[in-house]
C-alpha cells in the first residue's frame, strides 16, 4: 500500500504516517538552492553533475551514464545488452524479473540465503544486489567475481545501498574485466526520491555504446542541480552514515527483543529484515495501525513468505514509538 492511500484509510494527513516501508534516507543533505533563479530557458548540461558523481565514485566522468531513475537504468540496459539467459541471485528488486520477462530473457533465480554456490550458465547475464534486497547483506564477492569472470559471464553488481555501508564497491574490478556494470541509485541515500537520478558505471568503451541511442536530455534542470547541490555537503557522507548505523543498532535490538520476532538478518544497510513468529505481516500492519505505523510485506520476494518483514531505520524518536507499539501489542 502507498503512504497516500494509507494516510487516507487512517483518515488523517501523510505527514502522520511513519513509514518504516520506505527506504529513503530520514537524514538530509542541506540544499541551498533557489529553485525560482534556475535558468530553464534552455535545454539542461549535464557536465557538471557527471565530473561532480565521478568525483564521488572516484572514477572517469566517462564511465558513467545518468538515467531517469532505476528502472529506466535497468530497462535501458537489459535492452543494451539483448543476452538471452539471465540469473538473479534472490531475493533481489523485483524490477529485474520483470526486465527479464519484457526483454525475453530465459530467467533463473538462485536463493542467495540456501546455495549461493550454485553453478551458472556460459555468457549468461548474472544479477547480484549489494548490500542486498531487502535483508541488507553486504557480500564479499571476490569468489563469486572470480567464478563469473571465468563463466564469461556479463555481470551486473546493484550498488543502490552501498553508501550506508563501509563495504568495498566492484569498481575495482573495472580495471580487470570488460563485461561488468555497476548500477548506482543515487536517491535513497540522498533522501530525494522525486529526484529521479540513477547511473550506470562501467569501461568508456561500454558506456560509449549503451548511450549511443540514448535522448540527449534525459534528466531534468531542476533534478540536475538539486543533486549536484547534495553532493556538495562535504559533511552528509559521513554524518548520515554514522546515524543510520546507530539507530540501525537499536531498531535491531528492539527487534531481536520483541516476542512477535523470530530472527532478524544482520543489515549493512538502512533496513532490517525480519522473520515473525506466529503472526503475519498483514495482521502485524493492522495492529500498528492506530500507531500510524506501516511496515513492508516481503511476501512479495521471491523464497519468503508472509511473515517476513522489512523495517527501515528512522529517527530515534519513532524508532520509540515502534518500541512501544510491539510492547503494548505484547
Amino acid at each position: 500500500m502507498e503512504i497516500s492511500s494509507f494516510a487516507q484509510n487512517l483518515n488523517c494527513k501523510i505527514t502522520d504516517i511513519i513509514d518504516f516501508s520506505s527506504t529513503i534516507n530520514f537524514i538530509k543533505p542541506e540544499i541551498n538552492v533557489d529553485f525560482n533563479n534556475l535558468d530553464i530557458s534552455s535545454y539542461p548540461v549535464y557536465d557538471k553533475l557527471y565530473e561532480k558523481l565521478a568525483k564521488n565514485y572516484k572514477i572517469n566522468s566517462k564511465q558513467i551514464e545518468l538515467f531517469n531513475g532505476l528502472s529506466s537504468s535497468i530497462f535501458t540496459l537489459f535492452k543494451h545488452l539483448d543476452l538471452k539467459h539471465c540469473t538473479i541471485y534472490s531475493p533481489a528488486y523485483l524490477e529485474y524479473k520483470r526486465a527479464c520477462i519484457n526483454f525475453g530473457y530465459d530467467l533463473r533465480t538462485i536463493n542467495r540465503f540456501e546455495n549461493i554456490s550454485l553453478p551458472v550458465k556460459n555468457k549468461s547475464l548474472v544479477v547480484f544486489i549489494n548490500p542486498s534486497i531487502p535483508d541488507g547483506t553486504y557480500y564479499d564477492l571476490d569468489i563469486l567475481m572470480n567464478y563469473w569472470i571465468k563463466k564469461d559471464c556479463t555481470i551486473l553488481i546493484d550498488e543502490s545501498f552501498l553508501d550506508f555501508s563501509d563495504g568495498k564497491s566492484a569498481i575495482e574490478y573495472l580495471k580487470k574485466y570488460d563485461k561488468l556494470y555497476i548500477l548506482k541509485s543515487i536517491t535513497d541515500f540522498y533522501s530525494s526520491v522525486g529526484v529521479r537520478v540513477s547511473s550506470i558505471i562501467s569501461n568508456e568503451k561500454n558506456i560509449d555504446s549503451l548511450t549511443r541511442f540514448e535522448p540527449l536530455c534525459k534528466l531534468s534542470q531542476f533534478d540536475s542541480s538539486y543533486l549536484q547541490t547534495a553532493l556538495e555537503d562535504k559533511n552528509f557522507k559521513r554524518i548520515s552514515k554514522a546515524i543510520n548505523i546507530k539507530n540501525r543498532i537499536e531498531l535491531e535490538n528492539i527487534l531481536e527483543n520483541s516476542i512477535l520476532v523470530e530472527s532478524i538478518y544482520q543489515s549493512r544497510t538502512n533496513y532490517v529484515l525480519a522473520k515473525l513468529k506466529s503472526i503475519k505481516a498483514k495482521e502485524l500492519q493492522e495492529k500498528l495501525k492506530p500507531y500510524k505505523i506501516m511496515i513492508k510485506d516481503c511476501s512479495v520476494f521471491d523464497y519468503l513468505d508472509e511473515y517476513y518483514i522489512q523495517v527501515t531505520v528512522k529517527s530515534r524518536t519513532s524508532i520509540q514509538i515502534l518500541k512501544k507499539a510491539l510492547q503494548e501489542m505484547c
